[in-house]
């Protein structure tokens, strides 16, 4: 029976975090069916930073509750650089990063991801040994990362994240769905985030087109019924599993996920030299 990864992007952008409270709702939505855990790195006010002290001690403390694959993000609009967004990779502890495929706008925001942003990423993730799984926005990004492949060293199966829903971007409907999922190459893993849903039909669309991976969590969105919004985010890992499992589909445990992704369990420090 085929298996649906659930990974878990818990912290809405621009808001301050509170970290007990955080890794407690982290540790319910695992334990409620979610295989992995997503984080940028903020400063304790929500503010992206190249300083991972606060990302490092938040995984830290997840890792101590469970077993969820460490995602770290490479990405969010700021002033950063690509070496300053990629300083999450060197923490020993992450197994998989979102690695960017182009530039978009985000709104208002001009979000940047140059060629060589994007060779630089690729380089730094599989140099370390971390899955990438790679954020598009449009169908162009697709081929972006075609056009880099000869030079930079990515791994099959490539794991696609198709974003919908941002100003700038793909829009969440059944023809976008259908054009973005065309071109996603037939060997790769492909998976979707919908930013800003207010439904779960959309969700339930790319899951019968056969996502791998669907991403859920207050970092896109806090609906969870109509007219109303999730208080924490293991209530929207629920919802999510349950329509999985409505769909005689399996969620797919850590390890389960591990094995879909390719990622290698670091166990310790060590593993990395």
């Amino acid at each position: 029976m085929r298996k649906v990864i659930i990974s878990l992007a818990p912290v809405e952008a621009g808001k301050a975090i509170d970290k007990e409270a955080l890794v407690e709702d982290v540790a319910r939505s695992a334990q409620a069916g979610a295989a992995m855990c997503h984080l940028h790195c903020r400063r304790p006010d929500g503010i992206l930073t190249e300083d991972t002290g606060e990302l490092v001690d938040t995984f830290e403390r997840i890792a101590e509750r469970t077993d969820l694959i460490i995602q770290a993000s490479t990405g969010g609009v700021s002033d950063m650089n690509i070496e300053q967004r990629c300083e999450p990779l060197k923490y020993w502890r992450v197994e998989s990063a979102s690695l960017n495929g182009g530039t978009t706008n985000l709104g208002e925001a001009v979000y940047i991801n140059s060629f060589e942003d994007i060779r630089y990423c690729a380089r730094a993730v599989y140099d370390r040994g971390i899955i990438p799984e790679i954020e598009v926005f449009d169908i162009g990004m697709i081929y972006n990362i075609r056009m880099t492949k000869e030079q930079a060293p990515y791994r099959e199966p490539v794991l696609y994240n198709l974003v919908f829903g941002h100003r700038g971007g793909m829009q969440a409907n059944m023809e976008c769905l259908t054009a973005f999922r065309s071109a996603v190459p037939k060997d790769a893993l492909w998976g979707v985030t919908h930013y800003g849903r207010d439904n779960w039909d959309f969700l339930g669309a790319a899951i019968a087109m056969g996502a791998a991976v669907v991403r859920i969590g207050f970092e896109d969105s806090r609906y969870l019924a109509p007219g109303r919004e999730a208080a924490y985010n293991y209530e929207e890992v629920e919802k999510l599993a349950a329509l999985i499992r409505a769909m005689d589909l399996e969620v797919a445990t850590p390890s389960r996920a591990r094995e879909i992704m390719g990622i290698v369990l670091k166990r310790n420090p060590a593993d990395l030299l």
